[in-house]
């Protein structure tokens, strides 16, 4: 007999609001890995991503982890999550979709993965998608009430003052803000039925360089870094969202600070593209002297606060949102420390969400 809910399911997503809402809700960490639908059936378990594309080859010990559950036939919603001592790590989690199997078999010991289980869409002969979602979550708490190692069910609370603060302990530590769920919503397979709520981060950034739009003395990004303690200045990303009768005008801005490439610090070249995410929209990419120049330097004096939310590493894994000039900061005192976050594990994690 087939499972009742078989792929291809689109998960249930989230839509950005800028509080957390009053009233029904459960309360839960957002965790930021690889969304994931784990469909076990006996002995056999398919793990989806939220594009439907498979991930038990890449995550055998997630798969080996499920086989334990006492339940044999069911459909979680969750998320693979970095499990070692390393801590959180998405770029890192990223190099784990590696297709060679002897990688593969090295990294499951080297960057082990965990499956943070938040949702049930089936049990045994039954599907719950038409189910309300504090009776999901009932089912839930019930299945996994003694889960195996590499499996754990994800935090959830209806009290708002309560996500609020694990909002402000725990956003950027592998948890990158709050998700609302209507307790009595059923699961909307690919609408955007919950509510998300990210803490918003801000760092004050050098305005290194600028990329123009093609054949107009207009704006199409903003080049920023930050110095390291060594005194380089890093490449950590970009801005590019402006409307459009402010790029004409931000150009006007930093046309007096524009240099010759041999007096910039980026003269030697710079690297913001080799991460396992690849290239960060809107950036210059990677870029050494002996390839074509596409970006204007600047003489790194200006100063902007911008808005960020994910951190990978060193560099924002989106780009960056524009708030405003900082006249009054010097641009030495811009250091990386103001983006870089402490390494969090998932036990702690939980431990701070529990």
């Amino acid at each position: 007999m087939p499972l009742p809910v078989e792929p291809p399911v689109a998960p249930m997503l989230a839509k950005l609001a800028p509080a957390l809402p009053s009233g029904r809700f459960a309360f839960e960490p957002k965790w930021d890995g690889f969304r994931c639908l784990a469909f076990r059936d006996g002995d056999e378990v398919d793990l989806r991503s939220r594009h439907d594309r498979p991930l038990a080859r890449y995550f055998p010990e997630v798969v080996e982890a499920i086989l334990q559950l006492p339940t044999e036939r069911l459909v979680l919603d969750g998320e693979i999550v970095p499990a070692g001592p390393d801590g959180f790590d998405f770029a890192a989690l990223m190099t784990r979709l590696h297709p060679a199997a002897s990688r593969v078999e090295r990294l499951r010991r080297e960057l082990p993965a965990a499956f943070v289980a938040f949702d049930v869409l089936a049990w045994g002969d039954g599907s719950l998608l038409e189910a309300p979602f504090a009776e999901r979550r009932s089912i839930l708490e019930s299945l996994l009430a003694n889960p195996p190692p590499g499996v754990v069910l994800t935090p959830a609370t209806t009290d708002e003052r309560l996500a609020a603060q694990w909002l402000a302990a725990v956003s950027g530590a592998g948890v990158d803000g709050i998700v609302a769920k209507p307790l009595d919503a059923p699961y909307s397979a690919g609408r955007r039925a919950m509510i998300k709520v990210k803490r918003e981060r801000t760092a004050d950034c050098v305005v290194a360089g600028a990329r123009l739009l093609p054949g107009a003395d207009a704006v199409s990004s903003l080049l920023l870094g930050l110095y390291e303690d060594g005194g380089a200045l890093r490449h950590v990303g970009v801005v590019t969202a402006f409307p459009a009768a402010e790029r004409r005008a931000i150009f006007g801005i930093l046309a007096p600070h524009v240099i010759p490439l041999v007096d910039h610090p980026w003269r030697e070249g710079f690297l913001i593209g080799a991460s396992p995410l690849g290239r960060l929209k809107g950036s210059a990419g990677r870029w050494t002297p002996d390839m074509e120049h596409d970006w204007l330097p600047l003489d790194p004096v200006l100063v902007a606060e911008v808005a960020f939310d994910q951190v990978d590493v060193d560099r924002f894994r989106h780009p960056a949102r524009f708030r405003r000039w900082r006249p009054d900061r010097d641009a030495r005192s811009c250091h990386l420390d103001q983006i870089l976050l402490g390494t969090e594990d998932l036990d702690r994690v939980l431990a701070l969400a529990g």
